[in-house]
């Protein structure tokens, strides 16, 4: 905001500077110079130089977080909050080391140093309505997620097993702090192939609806550090509770072609396995685009030590060692 003060000082010394220029000239353009500039006095005076009036117009700098936290919006400006219809980007993204989410993603792991399975999710998240700033992940937005995530094996490529998942999910982002809450229902399925070649197999009718809550933590940009619980009050096999915690480390900005480093770790704990679970870790390069509604590109190894995340399979013990690639949103 202008400073009338400031602005009226530098208008009457125009004024000095115009009456030296005509004094000597005539009376008529004395008179009409102290009017122009009588005039620019009324309507607020004039900035110094165009900088000053570009500066003037800027968004205002986020008094109210350091530095390295604001860093993680790419701007460091405040914007209007405004009611936006398919909104581009998401507030709360996807865990990156977690199997549990919908995601598109590839990899190649070895079992217990027995089996070698593809185990892939074809996922997508849509974003249908914010209240927040376009170019920040900031306010209120509610998404959309669901996905399959497919188990093959290496040798023929049969389908072993599926789970489909979709999440009805509200996010709120204040500064370096994000929440999602809402709903998800996850269920198993085998696939024909299995069955097929393992006649009499019992199958389970594992399923799952539940309320879910998550928190997030931005220490800095390029870390975030999250914990998550949910509730099922609609089940069978599964049981009540789960939690989930873990840290994500990597790109949150543009990167261009070149990339950056990323680690990820994830913690499952499940009440049907008597709070086991599982741990992940993943560790490679990541891409991040310049576009608003662009992800985040991963490839690297990856570790999972714990039950199966293949439902029907949920109480068996697997150790995977592979390969893959991500595109989180």
């Amino acid at each position: 905001m202008r400073n009338p003060s400031k602005f009226s000082a530098i208008t009457f010394d125009a004024a000095a500077v115009l009456q030296q220029y005509f004094v000597g000239h005539n009376h008529t353009l004395i008179k009409t110079g102290l009017l122009f500039v009588i005039i620019l006095t009324l309507c607020g005076g004039f900035p110094v130089n165009a900088q000053e009036l570009i500066t003037s117009e800027a968004p205002p700098f986020r008094p109210d977080y350091p530095e390295t936290q604001t860093a993680q919006y790419c701007s460091p400006y405040v914007e209007i909050w405004e009611r936006q219809f398919l909104p581009e980007g998401f507030i709360y993204g996807t865990y990156w080391a977690s199997a549990a989410e919908p995601r598109l993603s590839t990899q190649i792991d070895n079992v217990s140093g027995d089996q070698t399975y593809v185990d892939s999710t074809m996922g997508g998240r849509l974003g249908l309505f914010r209240f927040g700033p376009h170019d920040t992940p900031e306010g209120f937005q509610f998404d959309l997620l669901g996905g399959a995530k497919l188990r093959q094996n290496w040798g023929d490529l049969d389908v072993i097993a599926t789970d489909y998942r979709y999440d009805l999910l509200g996010t709120y982002g204040d500064g370096p702090h994000r929440y999602k809450f809402g709903f998800y229902h996850v269920s198993s399925h085998l696939g024909d192939e299995f069955l097929l070649n393992n006649v009499g197999f019992n199958r389970l009718n594992y399923y799952r609806d539940a309320f879910v809550f998550g928190y997030s933590y931005y220490a800095f940009p390029e870390l975030r550090l999250y914990a998550e619980t949910s509730w099922s009050f609609h089940n069978e096999i599964s049981e009540p509770w789960e939690f989930q915690f873990g840290f994500d480390y990597g790109p949150t900005c543009p990167t261009g072609p070149q990339g950056k480093p990323f680690i990820a770790f994830n913690t499952h704990l499940r009440e049907e396995v008597n709070f086991g679970g599982n741990v992940a870790l993943q560790a490679g390069w990541a891409w991040k685009g310049d576009n608003l509604t662009a992800g985040t590109l991963r490839t690297g190894l990856y570790y999972y030590n714990g039950e199966s995340p293949q439902f029907s399979f949920y109480d068996e013990h697997e150790m995977q060692i592979g390969v893959g690639l991500w595109y989180d949103y």
